[in-house]
């Protein structure tokens, strides 16, 4: 059975830097980050595009049709530029709360095998782009994220430090788990 390993926390944390760095350490799938993708191209489609509640259900579909192409696939690891964990929070940051069918979606996805959670510390300098929005708010997100990961009762590690030190944690977490298992 794949362990996904799945980068999480708030905008401009590192997310991305350590699943790809991940990925190529580890010689495994990535899935990419379905937002990026999925909004850039409404964009491009339809300038001054105002994404909705709706979007989030249509990105979580498409992060979770990706991540379950990577699973049918059965390597040992594979690595999630974040999973639907970031597109509840962001619903509930964004609107108040996550729709029925976002969270019915998210608990599907974890049920879907093992996972080791990578909370990106956001101690880092922010990087700005057009698809962020809470250059001021990267307490409260990374607050929230610890409370979901605490919640969930699921495994996860805080990745802290540079872009090395981050990824040396990680590889250091898996290889952990991968001799327990």
């Amino acid at each position: 059975m794949t362990h996904l390993l799945i980068t999480t926390g708030p905008e401009s944390s590192g997310k991305t830097t350590l699943a790809t760095q991940l990925s190529d350490s580890l010689r495994c799938p990535l899935v990419r980050e379905a937002s990026r993708d999925y909004l850039n191209a409404r964009y491009h489609a339809q300038p001054g595009y105002q994404y909705g509640q709706h979007d989030l259900l249509n990105i979580a579909r498409l992060q979770l049709e990706h991540e379950q192409k990577v699973l049918q696939q059965a390597p040992p690891f594979a690595v999630c530029d974040t999973d639907l964990l970031v597109i509840v929070v962001w619903s509930e940051v964004r609107y108040g709360h996550a729709e029925p069918a976002l969270l019915d979606l998210f608990g599907q996805s974890l049920t879907a095998g093992p996972r080791t959670y990578l909370l990106c510390d956001h101690h880092i300098p922010w990087e700005p782009d057009p698809l962020r929005e809470h250059p001021q708010g990267r307490d409260m997100l990374a607050a929230r994220y610890r409370d979901r990961l605490h919640g969930l009762g699921v495994s996860y590690l805080t990745a802290s430090g540079d872009p090395h030190q981050r990824l040396q944690q990680a590889l250091a977490a898996m290889a952990k788990t991968a001799a327990s298992n």
